[in-house]
């Protein structure tokens, strides 16, 4: 478990379970889907006292569901996104580099192919000064995001115009579009490979076609196409939340507003 508050000039971390609400700020809770499981009546506890609201059991239940797609659902005190990410050995360098042969077919002369995509669902419950997040035990998104977090705080990061997240839903969104770089890039070298295959299909035919690996390639970029049309669903659900929300009276808090309809619109683009 990471326990992050993030304050305007600093963010502080901590392996317990808050008891209060910082005087300002928010606070960001993230733990890994079994130790949630586990811990998931001190949670509850937790956000009572924090928020005047627990989760309720349905979305218990969505949070421990590994088997979940990209969904959205709200009550009237917050926010569930279950989002899926890329799991170990779906990126980029995994692809490019032999050592995965579970998720790789070898081809006659060309490159590795991507059998299947797997992936594994990342839960947000967005509160108005809490964002609980639960990960795969591996928590790589998280952590590799806590860092990118932590080193903003630097001198030379607000020099360079750093902006920490301003509220737990813009943190959210923030970490949504971190896992949706990752299949940009996926997308991108599936494309290239199912190219070469069909390169290969037109040219001379000087040596055998491995059909076997084309046919995996556009199965395997229409298996990535079904699991974005799932989030695409899932963040235009969000988004088309936003317009229900009270409308601030204050203008930093509709500038906040603005903010996030524009990263929203950027992440599901």
């Amino acid at each position: 478990m990471r326990v992050f508050h993030l304050a305007e000039l600093s963010i502080r971390e901590s392996a317990v379970l808050p008891t209060a609400l910082p005087e300002s700020g928010f606070l960001w809770i993230a733990l890994g889907r079994r130790e949630f499981e586990s811990l998931q009546a001190e949670v509850q506890a937790c956000l009572q006292q924090l928020c005047g609201s627990a989760l309720v059991d349905l979305h218990l239940s969505d949070l421990l569901n590994n088997q979940l797609p990209s969904h959205y659902d709200y009550t009237s005190q917050y926010d569930l996104l279950v989002f899926r990410r890329l799991a170990a050995g779906n990126s980029l360098t995994d692809l490019e580099h032999p050592g995965q042969p579970l998720h790789r077919a070898p081809t006659r002369g060309g490159p590795p192919i991507l059998r299947r995509i797997d992936t594994s669902p990342v839960g947000f419950v967005v509160l108005d000064h809490v964002l609980l997040t639960v990960h795969p035990a591996d928590c790589a998104v998280r952590d590799s995001f806590a860092t990118k977090l932590l080193s903003a705080t630097t001198s030379e990061s607000r020099a360079a115009g750093a902006r920490p997240p301003s509220s737990p839903a813009d943190l959210m969104l923030r970490l949504v579009n971190h896992m949706v770089d990752g299949y940009l890039e996926l997308r991108r070298l599936l494309t290239r490979q199912l190219t070469t295959l069909q390169q290969a299909l037109l040219g001379p035919r000087h040596r055998p076609m491995d059909w076997t690996a084309l046919l995996e390639s556009r199965n395997t970029l229409h298996q990535l196409e079904d699991v974005c049309e799932d989030q695409r669903s899932a963040i235009q659900e969000w988004i088309d939340s936003l317009d229900e929300w009270p409308s601030p009276d204050d203008k930093a808090a509709r500038r906040d507003r603005e903010l996030l309809r524009v990263r929203s619109r950027d992440v599901l683009d």
